[in-house]
C-alpha cells in the first residue's frame, strides 16, 4: 500500500511555486521592515561581517607570526604581534557573540508575525475554503514552515547571513588566490563544484523519497497518538487490542528502520565521493605550492597562508552553493505560506455592504430556487429549495441523517453560497453584504462545538476582555446552570479544557449543553440556530433541552434541527428534508394528519420511545 502511494506521488508532478526565490527573499525583508523589526536586517549584516573578520584574522594569525619568526625579529615585535591578534580575536569574537545573540529575538518576532497572519487567515477565511483541499494542504504546509526556529520563516535569516558571509569571504579569497596562479583557482573551483553537486544529489535521496518516508512516519505517529489517547483506553482494554496495536507499531518501526538503513547506505557513498575529490583538490594544491617553494623560494609563512586559503576558498564556494540550495528549499516553503495568505476569498468582507445586527428587530430570510452541490460531488445535496423564515417564527427542520439539514443551515447562516439561486435578508442578496457582519445576525449551537481553553465566563462570553459579568450570570441562570457553577471553588473563573489546564472542570453532556445555551443567549443575535447540538443525549433529555431553548429565545426567529421528530413539536412550522428538497411542510399536527413520511417516521420513533419507557418501568 505504501509503495503504491509512493509510486503515485512520483507520477504526480509537483506544481510550480507561485513565487520565486528573489520574490520570497524580498517578501521577508519587507515584512521585517514593516513589522518594525528593522534590526533583523542590520544585525544579519553585522553578523556576516564579524564572521568574515574572524575568518580573516584566523587565516593570517599563524602565517604572520611565523613570518616574524622567519625574519628573526625582536621578541618585543613578536609579543606585540601576538597581542594584536589576540586582542583583535577577543574584540571581534565578543562583537560576533553579541550580535548573534541579539538577532534571535527579532527573527522570532518576524516568524510570530507570520503565524499571526496565518491564524487570522484560518479564522476568517471564507467557509468554502475549509472544504478546499488545496487550501487545506497550503495551511498544513504553512504551519510546518512556522512551527520552530529551524522552520523556513525564521531559518531563512540564518541562510541570508551565511550567504552574505560566504560571498564576502569568497571575494577576499579570490583576490588572495589570484596572487599565485589562476589555474590553481580554476582547479580548486572545479573539484569543489563537482564534489558539491555529486554529494548533494546523493544526500538529497531522502528528500526525493520524502513521500515514502512520510507514509512510515504517519503510520507510526497515528499509532502512537491512538495508544496514548485516553478516549480509546476503554476500547483497548475491553476488546484486548493491546497485542494487535503493539504488533502494528513494531511492523511500522521495522519498515521505517529499513528505510533509514537504505538511506544511510546512499549517504556513505556521498561521503566517499567527497573524500576522493577533497584528496584530489589538496594534492593539486600541495604539488603546486611545493613547486613554488622549490622553484621560486616561497617562504614557509606564505606556503601556510596560501594552503590555508585553498581550504578556506573551498569552504566559501561550497557555502555559496549550499546557501542558494537551502534558500531555494526555504523559498518553496515561503511560497506556500504566501499562497495560503493570499488564497482567493469567494465572499465579500470589507468590500461588502455593512449591516448592523439589531437584537430586537425581526428580520425575514428567504431562499429562492436554492441548490447546492459540494465540490467534487456527483449530484446536488439540495435542489431548488424555496423557503421563507418569517419574522419571529420558530422553524423546525427534520429529516433522516444525511438528508441535507446541516447544509441548509450552512446556507442560511452564510457559510456557503448556493451553486444556484439566492438567499435574501429582508429582500437583499446576502452576497452583497460584508459576510462577517452577516454572521453577527446568528446565535448558533452546532453539532460540533468547542470549549475554549479558558474560564467558564470566557466560554460564555466568547471573549477574554470586556466581559459583562452581570450578563454572564443572567445567561447562565436562564440556562439552568447557575447553581452548579457557583458551587465550584472558583465559580465563573473555573477553567475548562484539560488539554491545557490539568485542574480543569469536566462538565457532563447536559451541563455542556446548558453552557452552549448560555453562550447563545449572551450573544443575543436576531436569529437562533440549533443544529442538532443535543444528538448525543437521549430523546427525553433532548426534548427537555429544546423546550428550554424555546423558553429562553421567546420573540426571536429560531431554527431547530433534529432527526428526532418529537423534540420540535412546539415549533410554528416544520419542514421535512427528503431527496434533496422539502418533502413536507406544516405544523406537527398537520403533518401527522397528512399521513406522509413525517407521520410514518414519527410513528416508528414513537414506538421506540414507548418500548424504552416500558423497559424503564419494568426495571
Amino acid at each position: 500500500m505504501v509503495k503504491e502511494k509512493t509510486q503515485k506521488a512520483k507520477k504526480e508532478k509537483a506544481p510550480k511555486p507561485k513565487y520565486n526565490m528573489a520574490q520570497n527573499s524580498w517578501f521577508m525583508i519587507k515584512l521585517a521592515w514593516t513589522s518594525k523589526e528593522k534590526k533583523v536586517l542590520v544585525l544579519s549584516l553585522l553578523s556576516a561581517l564579524t564572521a568574515v573578520a574572524l575568518n580573516l584574522i584566523n587565516l593570517y594569525v599563524s602565517p604572520t607570526i611565523l613570518s616574524v619568526v622567519e625574519r628573526k625579529a625582536s621578541v618585543t615585535e613578536l609579543i606585540v604581534t601576538i597581542v594584536v591578534f589576540v586582542v583583535a580575536l577577543m574584540l571581534v569574537s565578543a562583537a560576533s557573540s553579541y550580535v548573534n545573540k541579539n538577532t534571535l529575538y527579532g527573527r522570532i518576532s518576524v516568524r510570530c508575525e507570520i503565524i499571526t497572519l496565518l491564524n487570522n487567515k484560518a479564522a476568517t477565511t471564507s467557509y468554502p475554503n475549509v472544504y478546499d483541499e488545496k487550501f487545506e494542504k497550503l495551511e498544513i504546509k504553512s504551519q510546518e514552515s512556522t512551527k520552530s526556529n529551524r522552520a523556513a520563516t525564521e531559518a531563512i535569516w540564518t541562510t541570508f547571513t551565511d550567504l552574505t558571509t560566504n560571498i564576502i569571504g569568497f571575494v577576499f579569497y579570490v583576490v588572495l588566490m589570484t596572487q599565485i596562479q589562476p589555474l590553481l583557482l580554476v582547479a580548486i573551483l572545479t573539484t569543489t563544484i563537482v564534489s558539491y553537486f555529486v554529494s548533494n544529489y546523493l544526500n538529497e535521496w531522502g528528500y526525493r523519497h520524502r513521500e515514502e518516508e512520510s507514509e512510515y512516519v504517519t503510520h507510526i505517529y497515528y499509532l502512537d497518538r491512538r495508544l496514548s489517547d485516553l478516549t480509546v483506553a476503554k476500547d483497548i482494554r475491553i476488546f484486548g487490542l493491546r497485542p494487535w496495536l503493539d504488533e502494528l507499531y513494531a511492523k511500522g518501526m521495522a519498515a521505517y528502520t529499513a528505510f533509514q538503513n537504505k538511506a544511510q547506505g546512499v549517504y556513505i557513498w556521498a561521503k566517499i565521493v567527497d573524500l576522493i575529490l577533497a584528496f584530489l583538490r589538496n594534492a593539486i594544491a600541495y604539488a603546486y605550492l611545493i613547486g613554488l617553494v622549490i622553484d621560486n623560494g616561497l617562504s614557509v609563512s606564505e606556503f601556510l597562508l596560501f594552503f590555508s586559503a585553498v581550504g578556506g576558498f573551498t569552504a566559501w564556494v561550497s557555502g555559496i552553493l549550499g546557501g542558494f540550495n537551502t534558500l531555494h528549499t526555504q523559498s518553496l516553503d515561503l511560497s506556500s505560506v504566501r499562497e495560503c495568505l493570499e488564497y482567493p476569498e469567494p465572499f465579500k468582507f470589507e468590500d461588502g455592504e455593512p449591516i448592523e445586527a439589531e437584537a430586537n428587530r425581526l428580520y425575514e430570510i428567504k431562499l429562492e430556487n436554492v441548490s447546492y452541490r459540494y465540490p467534487g460531488a456527483d449530484k446536488d445535496t439540495l435542489t431548488n429549495i424555496n423557503l421563507t423564515l418569517r419574522p419571529g417564527e420558530k422553524l423546525a427542520v427534520v429529516g433522516l441523517n444525511g438528508a441535507g439539514k446541516t447544509t441548509l443551515i450552512k446556507l442560511i447562516c452564510g457559510f456557503l453560497d448556493p451553486t444556484e439561486g439566492r438567499i435574501l435578508l429582508d429582500g437583499k442578496d446576502i452576497r452583497d453584504y460584508n459576510r462577517r457582519d452577516y454572521y453577527k445576525m446568528f446565535s448558533a449551537v452546532f453539532q460540533e462545538f468547542s470549549l475554549l481553553a479558558g474560564t467558564i465566563a470566557t466560554n460564555v462570553a466568547q471573549d477574554s476582555v470586556g466581559i459583562d459579568m452581570d450578563r454572564v450570570v443572567d445567561c447562565v441562570e436562564k440556562a439552568g446552570l447557575r447553581k452548579k457553577i457557583e458551587s465550584l471553588k472558583d465559580g465563573y473563573e473555573t477553567y475548562l479544557n484539560r488539554e491545557v489546564f490539568e485542574d480543569a472542570m469536566l462538565l457532563s453532556g447536559g451541563e455542556t449543553q446548558r453552557l452552549m445555551l448560555a453562550r447563545a443567549l449572551y450573544k443575543n443575535a436576531p436569529f437562533i440556530v440549533l443544529d442538532e447540538p443535543t444528538a448525543a443525549l437521549d430523546p427525553i433529555a433532548e426534548s427537555e433541552m429544546y423546550q428550554k431553548y424555546n423558553e429562553m429565545t421567546s420573540g426571536k426567529s429560531s431554527i431547530y434541527i433534529s432527526h428526532r421528530l418529537a423534540s420540535t413539536r412546539f415549533c410554528d412550522r416544520i419542514i421535512m428534508i427528503a431527496d434533496g428538497g422539502i418533502g413536507e411542510e406544516g405544523t406537527h399536527d398537520e403533518l401527522l394528519k397528512a399521513g406522509g413520511k413525517y407521520a410514518e417516521l414519527y410513528e416508528v420513533q414513537s414506538k421506540y420511545y414507548k418500548e424504552g419507557e416500558d423497559e424503564n418501568e419494568e426495571n
